[in-house]
């Protein structure tokens, strides 16, 4: 179901001195967001869709397009924030269906034109369930060829003549936010998220909570600083994230807190990335910092092997007895 940008129950309202933007929806498909930028029942090719979610999600967002903007209307364009998993699963299928460009950062480029993989996921960090399965996610290459395309280098957004695209590297290297300047609206993609996107039940129960990105999924802690403190000094009134709730009213002081004491609020202690940032640049991942010690692997492994031992045992017993 899409839902409108809201500080509360699902309406337009007001927070403060601040209105909730009506051409601004979101979706939230299990763990991630796509968002629907235009006015309710907008005509063919005068709408845009940011991000494309899951795989196997791309029935779910075009019936979704299609109930809020009526049956047959395409979006003008798709802008991808970044090209991880969560983002691109139903792009190719989307792209077919609706005949529709798609953007993205030229340093993203090499990730979806299967050139490059993004660097692997450090499981070490974030101390929850998602942090842990990470070593699982699927970090590319994809391939996009013929699909995707480049941002206008003005930092104008096609098919969104009042918004501009701000690059905020660090979770990834092409990383992109989309910002209005008319009401400060602001999509920050993973640059900041308002969920504590490593734990499955922050995930799950959605409690608005500003947080860096997620950590296991960010190679480059230097520069993803720099841009929220970029963001912050925007000061949006409305901030829209790919995990977790939109915020509304009071994102100056919650983001402002976050770029203050980034590397106390959203650095790792430890990690594979936090000493040493990946190496990328326009061919993709040049290198990578060695593996660092992951607790959870090791705990994998001891039971493993006490398992093992205990079967034995058990084994060796029964075979004197």
């Amino acid at each position: 179901m899409v839902a409108t940008i809201q500080s509360g129950a699902v309406t337009r309202r007001s927070s403060g001195n601040s209105t909730v933007p009506v051409d601004l929806a979101y979706m939230r498909l299990l763990l991630v967001n796509v968002f629907f930028v235009g006015e309710p029942g907008a005509a063919d090719r005068e709408w845009v869709l940011v991000d494309a979610g899951l795989h196997g999600m791309a029935d779910r967002i075009a019936s979704a397009a299609a109930s809020r903007f009526g049956e047959g209307s395409r979006p003008a364009a798709i802008i991808l924030t970044h090209g991880h998993f969560d983002h691109i699963g139903a792009l190719a299928e989307l792209a077919d269906r609706w005949s529709v460009p798609v953007y993205a950062h030229p340093l993203e480029m090499p990730y979806l034109t299967g050139r490059s993989a993004y660097p692997p996921p450090d499981p070490s960090v974030g101390g929850g369930a998602m942090a842990v399965m990470s070593r699982f996610y699927p970090s590319g290459p994809f391939d996009f060829r013929g699909i995707v395309r480049t941002l206008p280098p003005d930092g104008t957004v096609p098919g969104l003549p009042e918004w501009r695209w701000i690059h905020t590297p660090g979770h990834a290297p092409g990383h992109v936010s989309l910002f209005r300047d008319r009401d400060r609206t602001l999509i920050a993609g993973d640059a900041f998220v308002t969920t504590k996107q490593e734990s499955a039940i922050a995930v799950l129960t959605q409690r608005r909570e500003i947080h860096g990105p997620p950590a296991y999924f960010t190679p480059d802690w230097r520069s993803a600083r720099r841009s929220v403190e970029q963001l912050a000094a925007l000061d949006p009134v409305v901030a829209a994230t790919g995990h977790g709730r939109p915020l509304v009213g009071n994102v100056r002081e919650s983001l402002g807190l976050l770029a203050r004491h980034f590397n106390t609020l959203a650095v790792p202690t430890h990690g594979r990335y936090v000493g040493h940032p990946a190496v990328m640049d326009e061919r993709g991942t040049v290198s990578v910092p060695p593996r660092v010690s992951d607790p959870f692997a090791r705990g994998v492994i001891a039971a493993g092997v006490a398992l093992g031992l205990l079967i034995a045992v058990r084994s060796l017993k029964r075979q004197r007895a």
